[in-house]
């Protein structure tokens, strides 16, 4: 039995460690870190360097590093991130233990033993030696089989481990990376870019809605940008708090109304919320006329048809949609030209896709507005300045209703509607009774929360009372691209959408985010449309060959088991894992088929255990590169290296640089010229910088010495304003190969109708005998009890998993002396009525068991989850054990995921994550290995299972091996 107190102790302890954080030598009697090697306090040189941590790969959280005779002692919050609110938590504190962790890669290795062997004979080699070997073994991969077998694999979007996410295709052509994207916010972006603009998913937290609504999120513990202090004042200081979520968060338990509902059911919750804004008037009816295209007629008489539009990163297609176009009805007519009824003239008039306006107008950015008329904003958050909503001028009145009769260019006469008419007819399909039988929740409860979200408290704002603040719960039960476009839809329709406190999409500040992150070759162009169109699994999910952001992560592990329809032969990750996605146990029995395999990272992972060649990445702490919020904070800022990195140890820059080099292809924008990392900051400063040019080095002094950044102030047509689809500077996320100055300097959307689309083009186009998707829709998870009784007789709890915990992220930390103390083991939360019958106690080690395999984690009786749920955490190594696997499959909860077509999202290949049926019974003596309930390694050596474990001092940190490394 491993020794864990309830989850309300535990989270006492953090709090306790939180504030003993502040100094690394505090004397704490039977802790992990009360024997530290930090260095006593001298009379030595002592600074602070304001920095961003990275502690997790979300928070953009201001710190300061206190630095004493070049050694990093401890971080504290800054107060000039007014995003973070000077908050620094836990997880972000004990970082600095990885940075002078003793087991850091510090230097090459290449392996020596064979891949499977627990120990792979790992030996030093000089930086010359590892790119030598990888450019040789990538090339001689490229000749035999072709650019497009290459492959890559990456983690969360930190500053040192970016190169899979498009710089390793553009080098090779190969369209095959596969990114933890695809299950962790890459469906929302895919969603909104789809039905808005990407990123639309993201809520401005720090705009102050008044009624703050959080939807699958714990975002009190992690989330992007807005989290812990801010998310629990933004809460506090509400007008009305709503959760939606199967189990009780932390802050929820705080809200005003708690829709705890069926786990996988968020789609038809969403539905249901649309149903009543429309048959409750309470749906901004200007908006759903004149910027959505509600009013196209659809004529179902007609070949889908259109113009050339573009693909999200690379090339054009031809779009094709039944949407009535001035070519159906007229020889040569335009194609860009929606028809439309005009009820006000009683006869035809047009939206033209290619200007941007209706038939007849003219225009020009609006003048009239206010400013933002928020409660509560924090110093450093300006209130931005809202448009005035625009009439239409000309005035016409699009008709919602109704059907019309048209003559086509062929002679025929045709009845249509518009698509506002079919969108009613479908979220009628979701009436309150029929969401809550699917849901399990009260129809008085999801009326009561909707109408509170949508009714607005202040009318004169001339806006709603905010977004919804919903995050990677949505995306993974096979309903993620519909649920978001149903929230979207949602959002826009009830005055939300780039409004304060709505949704508003990632910050726009003075330089271009990923531009210099090793993330993009600057001085190549992306790969081609036709390289994108060979990418694996595009025939399961073909609407990748217009996102274009990442191969379907399952479909590459099976070409690589395989072979169909082409191996996969070399693969680089980089600073991530074969845990998040797909199913485990199959990637890890299908890797010794990769010819060679190369990882690039702080650890020896579970996925270095089957690596070729290691490279030693650097810490945050030891790392440059200005920083953007991810999501609307607006906050502009930077991470600074603190520290000195070990001597042999490269930047993800440098080591990108370096490959290109090493195979003779240009990186930068000058010829025969490869940018040292600070060349490559100065780039990213630059590239589409309105404006003076700025070195890296005079960024860096001014954040120095002026802290922050309110992109509001400092940007303000692209983010000071408000309602940019009537700016003409909102789809600021430039796709395909347009100039972003020139396409958008217009008005609308960045779609391919510049409407928001409740009508999906895009479907229409690349999945046409998709009828149910052209409009927001909800399917049933595939192994619910629903769809698929019988296997839930035989496995009868739902799993869900991905909460958030407040020492680690994902699989990070583990070997974190602070964090792995307080939280030792992976905790599966059971209701305790279910636990009773089950005769499992707290703190007992159970098995978690379906048909793909079965795992071990410690039972936490927990109220704030119902009966015949429990809640896995996800992403469990084990650092401690001396095998190549580091026990990944001992309590990793991936191991049980179903995958392949029908087991994901039908449109984005999202994974099957969670509203899955397993069963869960008590780990004895008897049913376990080695006759130990404990998790053991091959030898049955015991995982760290316990606080008091004398293996949590071994990881102390070693100032002197950082420094002599």
């Amino acid at each position: 039995m491993s020794k864990l107190s309830v989850t309300r102790r535990a989270f006492a302890k953090l709090a306790a460690a939180t504030a003993v954080a502040s100094t690394i030598a505090a004397p704490v009697a039977g802790t992990a870190f009360a024997e530290t090697s930090a260095p006593a306090p001298s009379a030595g040189e002592t600074k602070r360097v304001r920095s961003c941590c990275r502690g997790c790969g979300k928070m953009e959280c201001g710190v300061w590093v206190i630095v004493e005779n070049g050694r990093a002692i401890r971080t504290e919050g800054d107060e000039s991130a007014f995003q973070s609110m000077g908050n620094h938590c836990g997880k972000g504190q004990a970082s600095l233990q990885a940075a002078y962790h003793p087991d850091r890669l510090y230097y090459p290795m290449k392996r020596t033993n064979p891949r499977g062997d627990d120990d792979p004979g790992w030996v030093r080699i000089s930086w010359d030696e590892a790119i030598g070997t990888i450019a040789q073994k990538m090339q001689e991969c490229m000749d035999r089989y072709g650019g497009e077998t290459v492959f890559g694999m990456s983690g969360t979007s930190r500053i040192w481990g970016m190169f899979a996410y498009g710089a390793l295709g553009q080098l090779t052509g190969s369209p095959n990376m596969a990114i933890p994207w695809q299950v962790c916010k890459g469906p929302r972006f895919f969603a909104t870019a789809m039905n808005s603009m990407m990123q639309a998913s993201w809520m401005e937290t720090v705009g102050r809605p008044k009624v703050y609504t959080s939807w699958g999120t714990g975002p009190e513990m992690s989330n992007y940008d807005d989290s812990c202090r801010t998310v629990v004042d933004v809460a506090e200081k509400a007008d009305a708090h709503i959760v939606v979520d199967p189990r009780m968060t932390n802050l929820g338990k705080e809200a005003d109304i708690w829709l705890s509902l069926r786990p996988g059911t968020d789609g038809a919750m969403a539905m249901g919320w649309l149903n009543i804004i429309v048959n409750n008037n309470l749906y901004d009816e200007l908006f759903a006329k004149r910027w959505t295209n509600g009013p196209f007629l659809v004529c179902n008489d007609i070949e889908p048809s259109g113009y050339e539009a573009f693909r999200f990163t690379s090339g054009t297609f031809e779009l094709k949609t039944r949407l009535l176009k001035q070519s159906d009805v007229q020889e040569g007519g335009d194609p860009h030209k929606f028809l439309v009824w005009d009820n006000l003239n009683n006869r035809m008039t047009y939206f033209d896709a290619d200007s941007g306006l209706w038939e007849g107008e003219t225009w020009t950015p609006p003048t009239k507005g206010h400013e933002g008329m928020q409660e509560h904003l924090v110093d450093g958050v300006s209130q931005g300045w809202v448009p005035d909503p625009s009439p239409f001028n000309p005035e016409i009145d699009p008709a919602l209703t109704g059907e019309f009769q048209v003559t086509l260019k062929d002679g025929t006469v045709s009845t249509v509607k518009p698509v506002w008419e079919y969108f009613v007819e479908r979220v009628n399909e979701y009436p309150v009774e029929r969401v809550s039988e699917i849901t399990g929740v009260s129809a008085d409860l999801i009326e009561k929360a909707c109408l509170t979200h949508a009714t607005r408290i202040d009318p004169s704002t001339g806006y709603g009372n905010g977004g919804i603040q919903y995050q990677l719960a949505i995306e993974h039960s096979c309903n993620a691209i519909a649920m978001v476009r149903a929230m979207d839809s949602y959002i826009g329709l009830t005055g939300n959408w780039d409004t304060p406190g709505g949704h508003r999409g990632g910050t726009q500040g003075e330089f271009v985010f990923k531009a210099g992150l090793g993330a993009v070759a600057p001085g190549i162009p992306n790969i081609s449309a036709e390289q994108f169109n060979k990418m694996v699994g595009i025939d399961d999910y073909p609407l990748l060959g217009w996102w274009q952001g990442w191969a379907d992560d399952a479909s590459l592990w099976k070409a690589i088991e395989t072979g169909e329809p082409y191996p996969l032969k070399f693969g680089w990750c980089s600073t991530g894992d074969f845990m998040c996605m797909s199913n485990s146990l199959q990637k890890w029995r299908a890797f010794p088929n990769v010819d060679f395999f190369v990882c690039e990272d702080l650890w020896k992972t579970p996925t270095a255990g089957m690596a070729d060649i290691l490279l030693p990445a650097q810490h945050w702490l030891e790392t440059d590169c200005p920083r953007l919020s991810q999501g609307p904070s607006g906050a502009q800022g930077a991470t600074v290296r603190a520290i000195e990195p070990p001597a042999d140890t490269l930047h993800d820059i440098e080591i990108a640089t370096r490959i290109y080099q090493e195979m003779g292809v240009q990186w930068g924008p000058d010829d025969n010229k490869w940018p040292t990392r600070i060349e490559n900051l100065d780039i990213m400063l630059n590239t589409g910088r309105q404006g003076d040019p700025i070195t890296w080095e005079e960024y860096k002094e001014n954040f120095q010495k002026n802290g922050w950044q309110d992109c509001k102030v400092i940007a303000p047509d692209t983010w000071g304003t408000y309602r940019r689809y009537e700016t003409g500077m909102m789809p600021l996320k430039a796709y395909g190969d347009r100039n972003p100055l020139e396409e958008f300097a217009k008005p609308g959307f960045g779609t391919p109708t510049r409407k928001m689309e409740l009508w999906s083009t895009l479907i229409e186009t690349f999945m046409p005998d998709d009828e149910e998707d052209l409009l927001p829709t909800y399917q049933e998870p595939p192994l619910s009890p629903i769809s698929n009784p019988e296997i839930c007789a035989k496995y009868p709890f739902i799993a869900t998993s991905g909460r958030r915990i407040p020492v680690y992220f994902h699989s990070e930390h583990r070997q974190l002396p602070w964090c792995r103390e307080l939280w030792p083991v992976p905790r599966v939360e059971i209701n305790p009525s279910d636990a009773e019958e089950l005769g499992i106690q707290q703190g007992d080690w159970v098995w978690i068991e379906n048909d793909n395999g079965k795992i071990r984690q410690v039972a936490d009786l927990y109220y704030g989850i119902s009966k015949g749920v429990i809640n896995l955490e996800h992403q469990w190594w084990f650092p401690e054990l001396d095998q190549a696997d580091k026990g990944f499959d001992l309590c990793g909860c991936n191991c049980l995921v179903t995958t392949g077509k029908g087991y994901q999202d039908r449109i984005s290949g999202t994974s099957y994550l969670r509203a899955y049926p397993v069963k869960i019974y008590k780990a004895t003596p008897e049913n376990s290995p080695f006759g130990n309930p404990v998790p053991c390694d091959h030898h049955g050596n015991e995982i760290i299972h316990d606080a008091s474990d004398p293996r949590l001092k071994e990881w102390l940190p070693d100032y002197k091996k950082h420094e002599e490394a």
